[in-house]
């Protein structure tokens, strides 16, 4: 999968400009503040529809009332036009100039990995943006996640809402209750199965690749769930979340919420059994969750029968130049990247030699040619 052209339009510091890629290595040069994270921003939206730094509205240039991004997708020779419309009121997405009506089904259209400094929010941040990225990830893979996914929040907000009642009230009869438990425990099952599927897919790459990089074995993701989970089968699962929905509804009814369930989930990064969380150097943190994007990328070519485009935002100033070069050194031939530096020092010779390279001044972006 790549992206051919891009075309944006009242997009953050752009009013109107129109970019065609490589196929394989594009470097975006720029001091910060000149709009070189907004391009890999606008191809981030494109492909997931929200932004990865802000809200909607944020993305629209202050001067005007809409903005639009539009990119020319190539996967597997099908050529498809993507297209984003964004104003104050709505957000409007098509395919081929035809509107679809959901979002979760444009997504999966373009996928994308994206590299950036606030990644690291994965591992020290909450439970809820560790779970935001199994979601994301997920949603760009199945179809059938998002809209599970969906649904099993539809459904928790119905149950949670029904709990309140039955504190309030006087009201003894549960079999409401009991019908809405089991629509969204068949909801649960799909994404426990799912989110242990990739984690699984996570670990069957990340030692090797933490290992190649640090020198540093026995590196691996841990899925919790809140429901202690051992085996991941349908019928398990269910008499897992039966016994735990029938055990804790007392408390459940008193605090209006349910207690446990996906919305819960959370991951742990572990090198020999130690919180890198807690344990890990800085250094360690950051290389931690480069291996975790990495080994996503033979996922989804196993998963979607291409490669995503890869998304690095910043990244290399984040890294020594030993490092820089051992991610370089990870990007498959076959895999479209996107950059974006301050800078080219220290970055291989003939990677560079590879690349189109542009340079981006306020809002303007010029192909630098000649010696690189």
């Amino acid at each position: 999968m790549i992206i051919r052209k891009l075309n944006l339009i009242n997009f953050r510091n752009y009013k109107k400009i129109t970019i065609t890629f490589d196929k394989k290595i594009n470097i975006f040069i720029g001091d910060n503040a000149q709009g070189k994270t907004n391009i890999l921003e606008s191809i981030y939206f494109l492909a997931l529809t929200k932004s990865y730094r802000t809200t909607d509205l944020n993305l629209i240039n202050k001067k005007y009332e809409n903005a639009k991004v539009k990119g020319e997708i190539k996967n597997n020779n099908i050529f498809k036009s993507l297209t984003i419309e964004l104003s104050h009121e709505k957000k409007k997405v098509k395919v081929n100039n035809n509107e679809i009506k959901k979002i979760s089904e444009y997504i999966t259209n373009l996928n994308v990995i994206l590299m950036s400094p606030e990644d690291i929010n994965i591992l020290q941040g909450t439970p809820a943006e560790r779970r935001n990225f199994l979601n994301i990830e997920l949603s760009q893979l199945s179809k059938n996640y998002i809209k599970k996914y969906n649904e099993f929040n539809k459904i928790l907000k119905i149950r949670n809402n029904y709990l309140k009642m039955l504190y309030k009230s006087s009201n003894t009869d549960y079999r409401y209750l009991d019908s809405v438990t089991e629509n969204l425990i068949e909801r649960e099952i799909e994404i426990y199965q799912e989110r242990k599927k990739f984690i699984d897919f996570i670990n069957n790459r990340i030692d090797k690749i933490y290992e190649n990089i640090t020198g540093i074995k026995n590196f691996k993701v841990i899925y919790e769930t809140n429901v202690d989970l051992e085996d991941f089968s349908k019928e398990k699962i269910r008499k897992k979340l039966i016994q735990k929905y029938q055990s804790s509804l007392k408390k459940e009814i008193e605090n209006g919420m349910t207690i446990y369930g996906p919305h819960r989930d959370d991951l742990r990064f572990l090198i020999d059994n130690d919180d890198i969380k807690i344990y890990g150097s800085q250094g360690q943190q950051k290389i931690s969750i480069i291996a975790l994007k990495l080994s996503e990328i033979e996922i989804f070519k196993e998963m979607t029968n291409t490669y995503p485009i890869l998304l690095l935002d910043d990244v290399f100033s984040e890294l020594d130049i030993k490092n820089r070069n051992k991610l370089i050194g990870y990007i498959n031939k076959d895999i479209q990247v996107i950059i974006t530096t301050n800078d080219t020092r220290g970055i291989n010779r003939k990677f560079l030699e590879e690349a189109k390279i542009f340079k981006v001044k306020d809002g303007i972006v010029t192909e630098k040619v000649g010696k690189k």
